[in-house]
């Protein structure tokens, strides 16, 4: 049967990222409601504001905002993104303390006025705060998830597209591990069109060398860096991403996406949060994919799980 409720997302935190994030919601229709909570009154009042003089354009229905935490209440799925922004020269592991702090405030809220959301976790480090949540929670693990690499094989893809001169949407690669230094590239996996990369030789198409996977790959690691540099802060792409994750929640899509999640004996790696392709629906994450790795790339996964693993404990969880 079609739930026929009304929809509806809430977003910690009006700042770059949350507040894009509600905008590529509105472009896309993914919610008919769509609630802001910062404790800055007057900037998450402001952005309410601003989204809803733009409502004729779209098709979202309502935008709400408020410094008070029952705006969320009912909502679907809550996303997480208040946090301390990174710096230029920061990791995202140096926000760890910080964000964990405030995920302990926040978390007991958020179940308060909205017990049977979806938690999905964008502050960074979003796989250490998404174990933190899972914790706090004490939700069933499929109901708290974190962004996790999406945006990384997004980025991913768009650099073997550009490089092959091929449309983004037909190539097939992802990015795994952490969202961060120790990420893992599956390049064994990789492909364009159904042909393996390893055997893509297309005439006017180029070919992937191995100083070119070097090269994008690094691209992918310091993606962040790059942007961070420039304008202080990446929102627009995190901001798409993130409402494609909400709308294969809402739509029950059960689309298959690189999302961080609590593994339990995936390749021998269990409880800690990392990004493996997962199928993901109104249900949160229904199963991790059995994705192919070679030697490499499964030695890369254990070296990512074992840095998440070290952090998330001496936070004390």
């Amino acid at each position: 049967m079609v739930d026929e409720r009304t929809k509806k997302i809430g977003i910690i935190g009006a700042g770059s990222v949350g507040a894009t994030i509600a905008y590529a919601c509105m472009l896309r229709g993914v919610s008919q409601q769509i609630s802001l909570f910062d404790v800055n009154k007057q900037k998450v009042h402001a952005e309410a504001l601003d989204l809803n003089h733009g409502l004729q354009f779209v098709p979202v229905a309502k935008v709400n905002g408020s410094d008070d935490v029952n705006v969320l209440e009912h909502s679907d799925v809550v996303v997480m993104t208040a946090g301390a922004k990174q710096k230029p020269g920061q990791t995202r592991m140096d926000l760890a303390e910080a964000n964990a702090s405030i995920c302990r405030k926040i978390i007991p809220e958020v179940l308060r006025v909205a017990p049977d959301a979806i938690l999905l976790m964008v502050t960074n480090p979003v796989d250490v705060v998404t174990y933190i949540a899972q914790k706090l929670s004490g939700l069933p693990t499929e109901r708290v998830l974190g962004s996790g690499t999406v945006l990384d094989s997004s980025r991913f893809r768009y650099l073997i597209a550009r490089r092959c001169a091929v449309a983004v949407q037909n190539v097939h690669a992802y990015i795994i591990g952490e969202h961060g230094d120790s990420e893992i590239p599956l390049w064994s996996s990789a492909s364009i069109g159904a042909i393996p990369l390893d055997q893509w030789a297309v005439p006017g198409h180029g070919q992937l060398a191995g100083k070119d996977r070097t090269h994008i790959f690094e691209s992918v690691r310091t993606a962040a860096d790059q942007v961070i540099a420039g304008k202080g802060a990446t929102n627009y792409a995190v901001g798409l991403a993130v409402s494609s994750i909400l709308e294969t929640i809402l739509n029950n899509e059960n689309r298959v996406l690189p999302v961080s999640s609590l593994l339990a004996e995936y390749r021998g790696i269990s409880g800690v949060c990392l990004s493996v392709p997962c199928i993901v629906n109104r249900h949160g994450v229904e199963a991790t994919l059995p994705v192919p790795m070679n030697v490499d790339e499964m030695a890369g996964l254990k070296t990512s799980a074992d840095r998440i693993y070290d952090v998330v404990h001496s936070l004390g969880f």
